[in-house]
This record gives structure tokens, sequence and C-alpha cells, in this order.
């Protein structure tokens, strides 16, 4: 990857803005993007970055509600790791009050996945159990403090890889932490529930934990896959997924229409923005780093050297 120049943006069309992008953040579709896995959607700008924060530059015909000046942050399908970037108004998140303008960067994607899958997809409802894979990293960490706040009667359970990061989401709020390395997280969460099991898994991992999580789920219970890293391809258990009447979701975020994105983050500013205003939620940042290090935070992001997200400082 190279900081270099290139030619610059159009002006921004009916219903967009161009923002002065202060900070972005790496998410891991970006290694996969880099790696040639994850091509951006067809006609999205195919430089890496699918978050940011900035200052309203251009307002786009017939948007409202948006100024030059404003400062926002904003879910892309693409092209965050840049100076200037254009973006549907209705993907602008106002900055949180409490929450600096850099950090912002790395709120909009996890807001949006986390609220997306756990709440809407999954109904999260108070007092079930909660499983989260990966509780350490950016949407973990995020998740974990959402469901606190948004459920406070659930029993939040989160695997991770180290003695830090699990300390970490006992902090967060998380109620059971299992080392992914060292432990059997059925057996446990199992365990600790009295048998009962999970009733929500959002899951990072895919093929590799897909048997595991199916057997785990409880009566009712939602698997709600949004990686793969651990594969693309792994065997469905109908037999132990039936009788519990169980049920299994794919979702990704970038790739959903317009329409869709707008109101998920119209729901993520309703329910989720004041939580991150009031400090029941707050960002998560491991590190900032010049974008000028792009290089150096992959690196950090592959080897899991992070807790929460890594920014990029474009020009704050």
């Amino acid at each position: 990857m190279t900081w270099a120049e290139v030619p610059d943006l159009p002006s921004p069309g009916p219903g967009e803005v161009t923002l002065d992008v202060v900070a972005t953040a790496v998410n891991r579709a970006d290694l996969l993007q880099r790696q040639g896995f994850y091509p951006p959607p067809p006609g999205e700008s195919d430089i890496i970055g699918l978050e940011c924060s900035g200052r309203v530059a251009v307002v786009g015909p017939g948007v409202e509600g948006f100024a030059p000046g404003d400062e926002v942050c904003a879910l892309l399908a693409g092209g965050g790791y840049a100076t200037r970037v254009n973006v549907p108004a209705g993907q602008l998140l106002p900055v949180p009050a409490g929450v600096s303008l850099v950090d912002a960067a790395g709120l909009p994607e996890v807001a949006c996945t986390v609220y997306s899958t756990v709440f809407e997809r999954a109904e999260l409802a108070d007092g079930e159990v909660f499983l989260v894979h990966g509780g350490a990293s950016g949407i973990g960490t995020f998740a974990i403090q959402a469901v606190r706040a948004l459920r406070p009667a659930a029993v939040i359970a989160a695997t991770a890889g180290s003695a830090e990061k699990l300390a970490r989401c006992r902090e967060l709020g998380a109620n059971i932490t299992i080392s992914y390395r060292d432990e059997d997280f059925v057996a446990r969460v199992r365990e600790e529930t009295g048998g009962h099991g999970a009733d929500v898994i959002l899951d990072n991992m895919g093929a590799s934990y897909l048997e595991r999580n199916v057997s785990l789920l409880a009566p009712d219970g939602r698997l709600v896959v949004i990686g793969l890293q651990g594969g693309i391809k792994g065997t469905l258990n109908l037999s132990a997924l039936l009788p519990k009447r169980g049920s299994v979701h794919a979702l990704s975020l970038r790739n959903r229409p317009a329409g869709q994105k707008a109101r998920i983050v119209a729901g993520v500013r309703q329910h989720v923005w004041p939580l991150v205003a009031e400090g029941r939620i707050q960002p998560v940042i491991d590190r900032v780093l010049p974008i000028s290090d792009v290089q150096a935070a992959h690196r950090i992001v592959e080897e899991l050297g992070h807790v929460g997200k890594v920014i990029l400082n474009v020009g704050g």
C-alpha cells in the first residue's frame, strides 16, 4: 500500500456530501480487500476504507440536515483511506458528545454492524444469553457494551485469546470470558448457564466454528455469522438445528443497498448514539497511527495485536 496523489473526486451527486477526512479506521475487511479477496461493490471507490470521520466540505443537491463545517462520521462502501470522500447523506452520523473527531472514525462500522445483527436481525431480548466471538475486537468491544447498555439483564459471554484481552472484556461488561486457545467455549457456556446454551451468537469465524456454534444454541437460538476468518465452507447439521428451532443468519454490511444502510444508520442514531453521548458506550481505541503508517496498522490487526480499533489519522 502506498499513500499517493489520485484524481480529485467529482462533485457530490444528489443526496451526497463530500467530506474532508480527518481519520479512518482499520477493519478486517480492509485486509481482505488489500489481498484481493473483497472487492468493492460495483460503482464504489476501489480505495480501501469502510468508515471515517471528518468535516462536511460540500453539500450535494437535496441534502438537508448537514452543512459545510459539520463534524461527522460516516459509514462507507469504500474510499476512507483518503483526504476526501463522497458519501450518501443517509450514512452520516454526527460526532457524539464527548467523543473526539479522530476517535469517532472507529464508531460507524461497529455500531451499524452490532445494531443491525444483534438487535435487529437476532432480536436479542433482555435476560437472554449472548455470546460474541472475538470479544476484544472492534466489533466485540462495542457489542459487549451495547448489550450491557440496551439489555442490562442479558448474560454476556465473550471469547478472546489472551489474559489481557479477557480482562478487558470483563471490564466492558462480559459475565463469562473464555480463552479460545485453552478452553472449550461450548462446554464453558453450557456450564455457566446451567445447560441452557446461547440464545444469540455473534460469530466472526464462519466455517471452523459452525458446528460448535449450532450445538451451543439454546432453544429458538439465533446464530449470526459476520466473518469468515475460519473458512467459508462448513457442515451444517440440520438434525441439531431442527429440534431446537434454531436459525443461522449470514450478514454483511458493505453490500447492502443505500436505503438499507440509511435505515440502519437512522436506527443507530436513535437508539445507540444517546448511549455513546452519555458515556455508557465508549469507543475502544487501541492506538492512533498516521495514515503513512498504514502498513504497520494492517500488520497489527493481522497479528491480533490490538484491543478495539486501530485508527489512521489522515489530517486531524
